[in-house]
């Protein structure tokens, strides 16, 4: 019977479980989304749009009177221009009259919103009306979240409209129709047709539009333009080309362009990834792990030992991958000059506080340069977990290392010190660290039930 009993426990143990994925809601926005209901979100969202309508009429009267644009939202607070404060507040504001972005935070007064026409902004946002019209944002809001769109936006035109935080991937979002898009867009190629700065958006985007409108004969003049009016030494031409190359399916110019790079660089890691992709599209899997492994190395180390490293933390102690061993342990490298890093900070405080009983743990590897500003975060959020910091931000030892390109990174590491995972962060990280605990958790409840039966035998 005992026999039987142990076999229904290690089956069950070791039979997979599906589990429902669910969509992960930014851990800031947590609350907002769990306390509204979509009509008091839409509600919301109404009084956000009267309030950017009241705005933008403001901003008339406030051109009529001084000519110019003002240098804040806040300097619309006057009796001829805006007498009542409350427009300047979103009703779904839960960061105490803050815009979304802290470069964009208002230093006169609270105010929710996003004004993009500072005269620090002035320059490249008068590029964006030159190739997309008076469509672009003048204002926008971020304190809607939702699956449909990020942003609300007053344009220059006065205009309501919703969009993705990256308009210029999508700038009909901002236009009636996508004709009105492609006219602005063809209007501002004509003046600007070697803006790098924008190419890598209004190009594509462009294109695009000619194919979802029926005039794909136009695209091949888009190319043709890209290739005669932007340099090859601009950082995104090549890649802004296979994107344009892509959407008319011709595969052989795309591979030759990134043969070519590769020829120039046998370490072009993003060639290298983009031939993967193609080969990938072209049926032929070989070639497409092959140039894989050329773009990230570091798939080569999954299943294998992590190589360690020596440091100390904050405190001055030492610390290594080996103190960890016996747990599944994250490598997590940040910083908090990253906003991506900062909006990712409650989800990782979130799992570790879930799995920190269950044999997890966390190493921060910091690509600060301001020690007091990583201290004064770590208070913030109540991190309890070790951090290592060399004040060198890209050039601190670990992240060499390890060849961390981007923050935030997180590394995975098993029990036996060995790597699940280089892509451990953001909605994955949960994933990953829950299947590593629970894996771990059932080998060695089958490896004490299997000494249990042994030690049995022995005693007979």
């Amino acid at each position: 019977m005992k026999s039987i009993l142990t076999i229904g426990i290690i089956w069950s143990l070791l039979v997979p479980v599906a589990v429902a994925q669910e969509q992960v809601i930014p851990a800031i926005r947590l609350e907002e989304a769990i306390i509204l209901t979509p009509e008091q979100h839409e509600e919301n969202i109404e009084i956000c749009t009267q309030n950017l309508i009241k705005l933008g009429k403001s901003i008339e009267a406030y051109l009529e009177v001084n000519g110019d644009y003002p240098e804040w939202l806040s300097d619309l607070y006057h009796p001829k221009y805006l007498p009542d404060p409350d427009v300047l507040i979103c009703p779904a504001d839960r960061m105490g009259g803050r815009a979304g972005f802290a470069r964009n935070i208002d230093p006169k007064m609270p105010v929710s919103y996003g004004y993009q026409f500072r005269s620090q902004y002035r320059e490249r946002i008068q590029e964006n009306r030159t190739l997309y019209g008076d469509g672009v944002p003048l204002i926008r809001c971020r304190h809607h979240p939702s699956p449909d769109f990020h942003c609300l936006n007053l344009s220059y035109d006065y205009k309501i409209a919703r969009s993705w935080s990256i308009w210029e991937g999508a700038p009909e979002q901002l236009y009636d129709t996508p004709e009105k898009a492609i006219d602005a867009m063809e209007k501002g190629l004509q003046q600007q047709p070697s803006n790098e700065r924008l190419c890598y958006y209004v190009y594509p985007a462009l294109a695009r539009l000619y194919i979802e409108t029926g005039q794909e004969d136009k695209v091949d003049g888009v190319v043709d333009l890209f290739k005669s009016s932007i340099s090859t030494d601009y950082p995104r031409y090549y890649l802004t080309l296979e994107r344009l190359l892509k959407m008319t399916d011709r595969y052989e110019e795309r591979l030759l362009v990134f043969k070519e790079l590769t020829e120039q660089d046998p370490n072009d890691r993003t060639a290298h990834r983009k031939l993967a992709e193609i080969y990938q599209e072209l049926g032929d899997p070989e070639l497409a792990r092959e140039h894989r492994l050329k773009a990230e190395p570091l798939q080569a180390f999954i299943g294998k030992p992590v190589p360690d490293f020596s440091a100390e933390d904050l405190d001055g102690k030492p610390i290594s991958i080996a103190d960890y061993r016996g747990k599944v342990v994250l490598l997590d490298f940040r910083a908090t000059w990253s906003s991506l890093c900062l909006e990712d900070t409650p989800n990782v405080k979130k799992v570790y506080d879930t799995y920190k009983d269950k044999g997890f743990d966390i190493i921060g590897i910091s690509l600060d340069n301001d020690e007091k500003m990583l201290r004064d975060h770590l208070k913030k959020y109540e991190i309890p977990w070790r951090h290592v910091y060399s004040g060198k931000r890209w050039d601190s030892p670990i992240p060499q290392q390890y060849g961390v390109r981007n923050v935030p990174s997180g590394w995975l590491i098993d029990r036996d010190g060995t790597l699940i995972s280089h892509h451990a962060s953001g909605a994955a990280l949960e994933v990953l660290v829950s299947e590593a605990v629970t894996e771990a958790e059932k080998l060695n409840l089958i490896k004490l039930i299997l000494l249990m039966f042994g030690n049995n035998r022995k005693s007979k």
